[in-house]
């Protein structure tokens, strides 16, 4: 038996034989040979009756989403395929991102208050050979899942939403005039929160490999030294198994979570998750400084997240919008999940409902609330000079002393432009000094990276690049064109309100201290 069959087969919950089983999914998706899914389908003839405005498939994150509409009046039915309760483990975020949930009215202060069970300052980042970077106040709030969903649960029944637990999603028809999901419930708008394995999402990709992977295990464990800081991003090893590998780490409101994390394409001959898992054993006594035997392991966490150039994902169909990680609305660097929802979340409410008032639920109308970024698409480039190819050859040490370097530098800058990145916002005016900095600091390290990432990737990422400089511009005009906007008719202020919005998101304008 292997050391990871040890460990695992001893937590609850038949946690190996679930490992496995992802590990399955996860070499189906590297394989040109995944069925299409076939469960959309189009009907051209028009409802008899519209029971719902909203049906929301994927209730673990999709209860945000309900939640939030249903407090407006919108009328929601959320499907959730088993019963929807959060997990045990902490949903790391900032303590300012949170604001959102107040400001939407769907929890109160002391609610809020009452959801985060952990805090920790400062977080590290830290590469080998390279100097330390501290922050504080990004990832720092641990948020109680099962408290924070049985919450907004009650409130979403309370103003009117209707739950359906244990109810997968099978299957829908779209009609002229609705949607009509799984033969049994009727809406004028589907909302997709089924993960980044959705079937829809896979049905209007057709296919499609993901363009990068990142891996995830890790664990939460009692028995290590204490300590109140924790790690972002850090690396202390050089290249393993052609992957450069990443740590985190939190404390916990029962111990200390630690996930080790890689970067990669969707190559078949990458490693598996218990390949990565038997690497995190053997490599967690150095990172932690302390034997497994001084261990106790409370569970383990896995999981894969493939990300798409083509990303936020458009849906061929009306009536139907992706939202959270069925759109694929994270950069390839971020893990996506609940960070990626409550980011988008009052951008995503405000647009719907204000698209159900007017009834714009086309294919064009509901694409515009899942923009084009450039904020996301430039991270494409830093996503490849995280990683390597399968038969490349770059030093072992690159990866570390470029990524040491760009931080050496941020840090310099200071923290207007070390916060954000931390967070996954990219803005023109912080990027560029960067850029610049290093580039002049270190021009030999800049110079080894256009082969290990490619001509191709470096020309798409200028346009990228010149994009985000467009997009802030826009953004910055955008309150002085507010008094013409207000004027028009409101079909078109719709269609505004999603430009402004793609342009506060697509330039990073979202970020606030």
């Amino acid at each position: 038996m292997s050391l990871t069959e040890e460990i695992l087969s001893q937590l609850p919950g038949n946690v190996l034989s679930g490992l496995r089983r992802t590990d399955n999914i996860l070499t189906s998706l590297r394989t040109d040979n995944t069925p299409i899914p076939n469960v959309v389908k189009e009907n051209p003839q028009s409802l008899n009756s519209v029971e719902w405005d909203v049906i929301i498939c994927g209730g673990t994150l999709g209860i945000l989403m309900g939640c939030a509409l249903a407090v407006r009046g919108v009328r929601v039915a959320l499907l959730e395929r088993g019963i929807l309760q959060g997990r045990e483990q902490e949903w790391n975020i900032s303590r300012k991102e949170l604001e959102v949930f107040r400001e939407l009215d769907l929890l109160t202060a002391a609610e809020l208050e009452k959801t985060i069970v952990t805090k920790y300052n400062p977080a590290r980042v830290s590469f080998q050979g390279g100097t330390e970077v501290w922050v504080e106040d990004v990832l720092n709030i641990g948020v109680d899942p099962i408290y924070l969903l049985e919450t907004l649960k009650t409130r979403f029944i309370n103003v009117g939403g209707k739950l359906f637990e244990n109810t997968p999603f099978s299957d829908v028809v779209v009609h002229p005039n609705g949607v009509n999901v799984n033969n049994q419930f009727t809406a004028r708008l589907l909302l997709d929160a089924m993960g980044n394995l959705s079937s829809i999402s896979q049905q209007a990709r057709q296919g499609k490999k993901p363009d990068a992977l990142c891996l995830v295990v890790g664990s939460c464990a009692e028995g290590f030294t204490k300590n109140d800081s924790g790690d972002l991003l850090l690396s202390f090893t050089a290249l393993q198994n052609q992957c450069q590998y990443f740590w985190e780490a939190f404390p916990a409101k029962d111990g200390r979570t630690t996930y080790l994390f890689t970067y990669m394409d969707a190559n078949p001959q990458r490693l598996s998750l218990e390949t990565l898992f038997a690497e995190y054993f053997r490599l967690l006594p150095e990172y932690q400084g302390v034997e497994l035997t001084q261990l106790k392991f409370k569970r383990a966490l896995f999981g894969f997240f493939p990300s798409y150039r083509q990303s936020p994902l458009k849906t061929p169909w009306n009536r139907i919008l992706p939202v959270g990680d069925s759109s694929g609305n994270q950069s390839p660097l971020s893990f996506g999940g609940f960070g990626a929802m409550v980011r988008h979340l009052q951008r995503l409410t405000l647009g719907i409902e204000e698209a159900l008032q007017i009834d714009k639920l086309s294919v064009q109308d509901l694409t515009i609330l899942q923009p084009y970024q450039p904020s996301l698409s430039v991270t494409w480039l830093f996503q490849k000079a995280m990683s390597v190819g399968v038969e490349q050859k770059i030093d072992p040490n690159q990866i570390n002393q470029l990524l040491s370097a760009v931080f050496q530098e941020m840090q310099q800058l200071g923290t207007p432009v070390l916060k954000p990145f931390l967070q996954d916002v990219v803005q023109f005016g912080a990027l560029t000094q960067t850029l610049l900095k290093t580039g002049l600091s270190h021009p030999l390290l800049v110079a080894k990276i256009i082969p290990q990432v490619g001509l191709g990737s470096l020309l798409d990422w200028m346009l990228h690049y010149v994009n985000l400089c467009i997009y802030s511009g826009l953004f910055s005009i955008n309150s002085m064109l507010k008094p013409l906007v207000n004027n028009l008719p409101i079909q078109q202020q719709y269609y505004w309100h999603r430009l402004v919005d793609a342009w506060k998101f697509g330039s990073g304008g979202d970020y606030s201290e």
